[in-house]
């Protein structure tokens, strides 16, 4: 008989036991769990202002790798979102701003200075660098986060890192999950078995039109 077991789990990290799963199956969640499961990323940056030595490619680069905590209950992927719009809505995009005013000493810039217009979709940490500034150096902008997932871009995984081992035992594996901080370690297993599922019924129906 096939079951689930949690071995352990905390904030960040999340282990459980695999028994009776064929490894193909049990190697497909292993993959969704890194790069299948959506989470928020920023995706588009509006520069309005910025007299920092970064230049603005770099600034959008390191905006897009920092982990958006997401809310996969409120939000749509922009490809399966009613708006249908390149603009997107407020079911599938979040704006965040930056403006750092002007500063009279050195200072590293914070993601706690990065404010969303939704509470819940925000940086996992108040504490991620993104720019050191000068004095009289400023930097203002805007940008915008929507869902994706990590076979688009790295900065859409939900998982650092998605591990599947073999355990003295026949027929039992250990599957470990490493949370970004966009969604918790166990939201990131529910989710990818919900999309193993879905992927399977897909190719099931996909045969029967085959068949036919």
């Amino acid at each position: 008989m096939s079951s689930l077991e949690i071995i352990s789990k905390d904030e960040s990290k999340m282990s459980i036991k695999l028994k009776n799963i064929p490894l193909q199956y049990a190697n497909a969640l292993r993959r969704i769990c890194l790069n299948g499961v959506p989470v928020f990323a920023i995706d588009t940056v509006d520069i309005i202002e910025n007299s920092s030595v970064l230049p603005d490619e770099g600034l959008a680069h390191r905006l897009g790798l920092v982990p958006i905590k997401t809310d996969l209950t409120r939000f749509n992927e922009p490809s399966k979102c009613e708006c249908q719009t390149e603009t997107g809505c407020s079911n599938c995009k979040v704006m965040l701003v930056l403006d750092s005013g002007e500063t009279d000493v050195s200072k590293t810039i914070l993601t706690d200075e990065l404010t969303s217009e939704d509470d819940s979709i925000k940086p996992s940490s108040d504490k991620i660098p993104i720019v050191q500034l000068a004095p009289g150096q400023r930097v203002k902008l805007e940008c915008y986060a929507r869902l994706g997932r990590g076979r688009e871009h790295a900065k859409w995984n939900s998982s650092n890192i998605a591990t599947l081992v073999d355990t003295d035992k026949e027929n039992e594996k250990i599957l470990t999950v490493e949370t970004t901080g966009a969604l918790n370690p166990e939201e990131i297993i529910l989710a990818g078995v919900e999309e193993l599922g879905k992927g399977i019924g897909e190719f099931k129906d996909m045969v029967e039109q085959l068949k036919e």
